[in-house]
Formats: structure tokens, sequence, C-alpha cells
């Protein structure tokens, strides 16, 4: 069963992108643009993963990703934090809130789908 990747992004160049690269590496996709979109997807469909833009319209994506934490039922999604915001504080705080890794942008492709594959617990394809 293919593994469920929710992208929650409000710039549509780079939700095109990642749209593009998760599912040219086997994921189903699911998108959201802000917060409130994100959290009615997540409670519906259960993804195994979330990339997770910083800075959203409605609330940031630390906001979000706090709130995950604070419920069992995604304990097991894994959050990857997506933030132009790349100074040792953004990221320890993004950490400390409870993402399992933080990536600046811009960010490598392939760097950025092996922290997923190694997220996820899958073989590292070269792509």
């Amino acid at each position: 069963m293919k593994k469920k990747i929710l992208i929650v992004e409000d710039d549509p160049v780079i939700v095109v992108s990642l749209e593009f690269l998760m599912i040219r590496n086997g994921y189903d996709v699911l998108l959201a643009k802000n917060g409130v979109e994100a959290m009615e997807l997540l409670t519906n469909n259960a993804p195994d993963l979330v990339l997770l833009d910083v800075m959203l319209p409605d609330r940031t994506g630390l906001e979000i990703c706090q709130e995950m934490r604070s419920k069992k039922e995604f304990d097991a999604t894994k959050i990857i934090l997506l933030s132009a915001k790349g100074r040792e504080i953004d990221i320890e705080k993004g950490l400390t809130l409870g993402a399992d890794a933080y990536v600046t942008k811009p960010f490598s492709t392939r760097e950025l789908v092996k922290h997923i594959q190694d997220l996820l617990g899958e073989e590292t394809n070269e792509s």
C-alpha cells in the first residue's frame, strides 16, 4: 500500500514541484493551502507524513505541528517542517515542538526525498 503524504503549502509553485516529486517517488498526495484545510485533511485521511510550511496564511506550521503532537491519533505521523527561516533558533524551536525534521528552503529535492524515506523506514531510491 502506498504511503500517504500531506503537503501543507500556500505557494503554488512549491506545491506543484512537491506534488510532482512525491508522486514520482510513489506516494499518494493530499494538498492543503492553509491550517484549516490541513487539520481537516489530517483528521479525515491519516497521512503517514506531513510536509508542513512554517509560514501559512491563517496559522503557522509551528502551531499545527504543536497541535498534532498534542493529539494521540497523530503520534505515528511524521512531520517535516519546511521554512525559509534557517537560523539555529528557528530549527530548534521546530524540533522542540515535535517536528521530526526541519528543512530550509531552497532545498535539495534529493535530500528531501531521502529525509522522507528515512522517516518512513523505506529503502532509499535514487531519483
